[in-house]
């Protein structure tokens, strides 16, 4: 039985059909003190999560392989497991690791809440950047004070391991990171995709603060990041690359994020990661006589049209041919911030031009983004 504290992560994915969940991923967490499994599944642009017991995640398992996907993923602390589904349905189980039976949750590491968590970057292992950043102390512990940065990097690193595969480990792939500010993220992306993966990446961090740029550009020399580099400026008039292979933009406040997308479509970008903030455009639009009982309230009024904002962004993305979804970025505990736009271009444009002109007529809106890349 594999429901126990020793597996790490299962992952399903080449679903059979584009209807339905696309990927699973399943992890152990303590709730209340019980184990149990996390289930994210992504359907569509949409996340869902599911918490099951130890006996419901086999049964759960059984649903995915061989009936919906083609391909999953088993790591546990006795090593790992290719599943691999034929066409005919055949099942091939490829396994790495010894064959001892699987550990007891009582000879495994606790899941309880204050265990050492694992994470893309790891508690106890020092990481320069880190220490000067004053997320981590030189022995490689985590600054209390600063525990949820260190785990809104790990995060993000999460993101960027799920899209590997688009890029080329065999050129120089450049990467644009807009309104970089103190460049915890930058810093992070940097050290993971060359100096972990071992991608020959070229990263340029952009932001208005020149001092903060100048500090960037004196630690970047310091670790020897020769492929990371900073500049000063704004996000719509920067003109520094012909092509991109990946824009990142975090918390680029209110239009500036729309400016940003803009320039990744136009750049032809492979991945777009975007973290929108502060959506005051549509706020100040927002019209209709139907859902008036609701907008009268302020506060209402002001979430329902950052939703909207990165709902029409996310559609107008669809329309240029990248496959969008809008992902948690970090626990809401943390910050109501915590929206990620991830779109990865497939060349397939979606024909919701007219969907999306009766949306914007029906909520007297026009957002940036709309009048940056008219729909065609």
């Amino acid at each position: 039985m594999f429901a126990n504290a020793g597996l790490k992560q299962m992952v399903f994915g080449s679903p059979r059909s584009r209807d339905g969940r696309q990927k699973v991923r399943i992890r152990p967490v303590s709730l209340r003190g019980r184990l149990m499994f996390q289930a994210e599944e992504l359907v569509g642009n949409q996340a869902f999560h599911k918490n099951l017991l130890p006996e419901e995640l086999e049964a759960y398992v059984k649903e995915l392989v061989p009936g919906e996907f083609r391909s999953g993923q088993v790591i546990s602390e006795l090593g790992s497991a290719a599943v691999l589904v034929s066409k005919k349905g055949a099942v091939t189980v490829r396994v790495k690791g010894g064959a001892q039976a699987a550990p007891s949750l009582e000879n495994t590491v606790s899941l309880a809440h204050n265990r050492k968590k694992r994470y893309v970057l790891e508690e106890g292992i020092p990481v320069p950047f880190l220490v000067d950043l004053g997320v981590m102390t030189e022995d490689g512990s985590i600054v209390r004070t600063r525990y949820d940065k260190f785990r809104q990097i790990n995060r993000f690193l999460e993101f960027i391991e799920d899209i590997l595969p688009n890029l080329d480990k065999g050129r120089e792939n450049t990467i644009i990171d807009f309104g970089c500010g103190k460049s915890y993220l930058t810093f992070a992306m940097y050290h993971y995709l060359n100096r972990v993966k071992g991608y020959p990446v070229r990263i340029i961090g952009l932001d208005l603060k020149k001092d903060v740029i100048s500090r960037c550009s004196r630690l970047a020399e310091q670790y020897g990041y020769d492929g990371l580099s900073f500049a000063d400026g704004d996000i719509a008039g920067f003109e520094g690359v012909e092509h991109v292979d990946m824009v990142v933009t975090l918390h680029a406040c209110d239009t500036a994020t729309d400016y940003a997308l803009e320039k990744a479509v136009r750049w032809g970008a492979r991945v777009i990661l975007s973290v929108p903030c502060c959506q005051h455009e549509l706020n100040k639009q927002l019209k209709n006589q139907l859902l008036k009982p609701a907008l009268q309230y302020g506060l209402i009024k002001e979430r329902m049209a950052a939703l909207l904002t990165d709902g029409l962004r996310a559609e107008i993305l669809e329309h240029y041919g990248y496959r969008t979804q809008i992902l948690e970025f970090i626990d809401m505990e943390h910050t109501p911030k915590n929206i990620l736009i991830r779109a990865v271009y497939d060349g397939r444009k979606k024909d919701n031009r007219q969907e999306l002109e009766e949306m914007m007529q029906f909520l007297s809106v026009e957002p940036a983004l709309a009048r940056l890349l008219p729909l065609s």
